[in-house]
């Protein structure tokens, strides 16, 4: 009968993988053996653990059951009874972050507009909300500010203030949004010089009262000016997402996106591809209306995640325009599972970007 150990049983179980991201639960020291308790040392024998799981990423339910079932599958094979699995969602901070009330602070950006980047950027929020994170989205573009409209948000629609001086987010569809389209009229051009739009996203980024958030989502306006130097000054980004298109005058301004980033040292998280393919819904003839694969060639060349690719998708577009983002209105849909996958991988890059510059802890017996 094969001995095991609680350090081989926990060595063993920390080998199951993490759905299909690529990751396992040793990449970051996730299980810990809470039965038998701390009276055994690590080399007690044993057959039947019980153990909690701690995951720094939105527990969602999927996911979850994956997991489990790969950690039953690992426990019978060493001939182990696996009594108990307790998951609990420990969300990482990025240090010395400025912005009071937020963990980690996540930009969505694009080197040109007209991208998608807004509708990537509401719905990665809603994603990772939908995962059990708790989640806000401020509106950066300061001159063409649209998350308003796309949450469904009803004209006039104002942040209360607090001691005359900073804004309570408004609550909508489970996130917590600010924009400069809930300061001023819907009609009503920022005609401002650079100074006064920066000076605009630190108010809305520093003086709102964020509410203990996981994850900050910020939707970028595009290129590469003022706000964007004014954002990486400001605030600790934990990482950015770069959009683009596969045409190539858009892949060609995404690489600037990238190398601007790097050049103020903040982690890029990987590109989103849109528009990548059109499927005729009467034939299901497939047609690369902007081309084919050029965010995976500007992935290739930079050794970054291709988080994902969308399709040129008509519900895409009318479920942003009624309010009521494609994460809500179709939640099963193709586009949405795909939303959702790589909200999940953003969240785990995210986790291993906190844990790369500290030791791994050794085995914990509570």
């Amino acid at each position: 009968m094969q001995s095991n150990t609680l350090t081989s049983i926990c060595d063993a179980l920390s080998q199951a993988p993490i759905g299909s991201t690529g990751f396992n639960l040793s990449d970051f020291s996730a299980v810990n053996i809470i039965s038998p308790n701390e009276s055994h040392d690590n080399d007690f024998e044993t057959s039947t653990v019980a153990i909690s799981v701690a995951l720094g990423v939105p527990l969602e339910g999927g996911l979850l059951g994956d997991i489990t079932s790969s950690l039953k599958e690992i426990a019978g094979n060493i001939g182990v009874n696996l009594a108990d699995v307790q998951f609990k969602f420990v969300p990482p901070s990025t240090p010395d972050n400025p912005v009071k009330g937020v963990k980690q602070i996540i930009a969505v950006a694009s080197g040109k507009g007209g991208v998608g980047k807004s509708t990537t950027a509401t719905n990665l929020a809603l994603a990772l909300a939908g995962m059990g994170a708790k989640v806000g989205l401020m509106d950066a573009d300061i001159y063409g500010p649209s998350q308003p409209m796309m949450l469904g948000l009803k004209p006039g629609v104002r942040p209360k203030v607090i001691d005359n001086k900073f804004f309570e987010p408004i609550e909508v569809q489970g996130i917590f949004l600010n924009s400069m389209g809930l300061l001023v009229d819907e009609k009503t051009p920022m005609v401002w010089r650079g100074p006064m739009a920066t000076g605009a996203l630190q108010q809305l980024l520093l003086q709102t009262k964020w509410p203990g958030l996981d994850y900050l989502v910020i939707d970028m306006p595009p290129g590469t000016g003022d706000i964007h130097l004014t954002l990486a000054q400001k605030a600790t980004l934990a990482g950015a997402v770069v959009v683009t298109t596969p045409q190539d005058i858009a892949c060609l301004d995404a690489k600037k996106g990238i190398e601007m980033f790097s050049k103020v040292e903040i982690p890029l998280l990987g590109l989103v591809e849109n528009m990548a393919v059109h499927q005729c819904p009467k034939c299901g003839h497939e047609s690369h209306i902007f081309g084919n694969s050029g965010a995976e060639r500007i992935a290739s060349q930079y050794g970054v995640p291709l988080l994902g690719k969308m399709p040129l998708n008509a519900d895409i577009r009318l479920s942003m325009d009624k309010g009521l983002p494609i994460m809500l209105s179709e939640p099963e849909c193709a586009e949405s599972k795909l939303y959702r996958q790589m909200a999940l991988n953003i969240a785990l890059q995210l986790w291993l970007f906190t844990l790369k510059d500290i030791k791994q802890p050794e085995i914990e017996i509570v």
